[in-house]
């Protein structure tokens, strides 16, 4: 088949094509957030570097696109090319047989007039972390979201969560199924990093403090431990500017890694030398994160955002689970009580070892996402 990726250029992407690389599908992909060429890709079955203006830039555009989304998707066509404009010649162009968005707000949003269009192309949708769970909440984005599902074939989720809010939301189509969105780690190139649970010496922290981070609150919650917790070390990866500056500015002996400071390999190699991990938001979908603590053997300690972490966390016995990410002082009970419960830590080491190899191992997920497709070549 000709298989039209429409993605924003993330490692979860990458990983998701990788699995295709040896297949016999033509793949294609559309830049949709015109960020340039992928190495992943042969370079005429890449569309990018396609926004153009149609007319000079009018000042006031960027408010109206911020206060008046609606409104201004309505005239934009009229001052640029548009993604919908780009996807139509695009299908004109190559045929596809299916069309696959990674991403509700910046990728699918964009092309459902075309989508429209040409209803009988198979589309389907991967739900990415806070597409749904979040999003629904407000009225321009749930008729958004409303039109996109109404239209999709195929939904694939890494959650059941998110399967259930699409269906209240209007989805009828096929669910492909819960795979990872990364789709899978390679468990054991990964075992030579895993230190035993006495050795290791690390707590970790998912640094983000955004519209959905709360990495502040683990590091109050952690600096009311700081007596208790000498022993280890603490270090925070792919934090925000806001998290830099607040540990430098209360004198916090952490390492501190920024957002692209750490490849994904020195990540995953940080995970097998961490005693726990502890990841807080108010809304997410199943965190990458946490499956990576689950794969090298750190006790996860994980916010709960419409039940997404409980999918995978037994709390208390291969995790625990934050259930108010606001809540500084249940967040320091739950790491000292992880810290000083030994025994609990390393049978949640072999209970995770096993979830790990069940669903989260690379080649099994790889046949997964190939059957996927086959599926659909086979219904198409």
């Amino acid at each position: 088949m000709k298989i039209l990726f429409i993605s924003m250029p993330s490692i979860h992407f990458f990983r998701w094509i990788e699995n295709l690389s040896k297949t016999d599908h033509e793949l294609y992909w559309f830049d949709v957030l015109n960020r340039g060429e992928l190495d992943t890709f042969k370079s005429d079955h890449q569309f990018t570097n396609w926004k153009k203006r149609k007319l000079p830039y009018l000042k006031g555009e960027y408010w109206l696109s911020k206060k008046m989304p609606e409104l201004y998707n309505s005239i934009r066509p009229f001052f640029e090319i548009t993604e919908n404009k780009v996807l139509e010649k695009i299908i004109q162009e190559i045929n596809p047989d299916i069309i696959h968005s990674f991403e509700m707000q910046s990728c699918s949003y964009p092309i459902i007039k075309t989508m429209n269009k040409f209803p009988n192309i198979k589309w389907i949708y991967s739900c990415w972390g806070s597409d749904l769970f979040y999003f629904q909440n407000f009225i321009y984005h749930k008729n958004k979201i409303k039109n996109v599902l109404k239209r999709v074939n195929y939904l694939h989720t890494d959650c059941f969560r998110d399967y259930e809010i699409a269906k209240e939301l209007g989805f009828s189509g096929t669910h492909v199924g819960v795979i990872p969105g990364g789709t899978g780690y390679k468990i054991e190139e990964f075992e030579i990093y895993k230190l035993p649970i006495e050795k290791r010496k690390v707590i970790l922290v998912k640094g983000y403090q955004n519209l959905f981070g709360r990495a502040i609150n683990i590091i109050k919650a952690l600096d009311k431990l700081k007596t208790k917790l000498d022993q280890y070390e603490i270090i925070v990866f792919g934090a925000h500017n806001i998290v830099e500056k607040y540990t430098a500015e209360n004198n916090l002996e952490y390492k501190v890694y920024g957002r692209h400071d750490l490849s994904h390999q020195q990540i995953m190699e940080l995970m097998g030398k961490s005693i726990i991990y502890i990841g807080n938001n108010t809304s997410d979908g199943m965190a990458n994160t946490l499956l990576e603590s689950i794969v090298m053997g750190a006790f996860p300690i994980q916010s709960n955002p419409g039940n997404v972490s409980a999918e995978i966390i037994d709390h208390g016995i291969n995790g625990f689970l934050i259930e108010d990410p606001e809540n500084i002082d249940s967040i320091a009970k739950l790491i000292i009580q992880s810290i000083e419960d030994k025994e609990m830590l390393i049978e949640a080491k072999n209970i995770n070892n096993k979830i790990a190899l069940e669903k989260l191992d690379y080649n099994t997920n790889q046949q997964k996402v190939i059957a996927l497709y086959k599926n659909l070549e086979i219904n198409y």
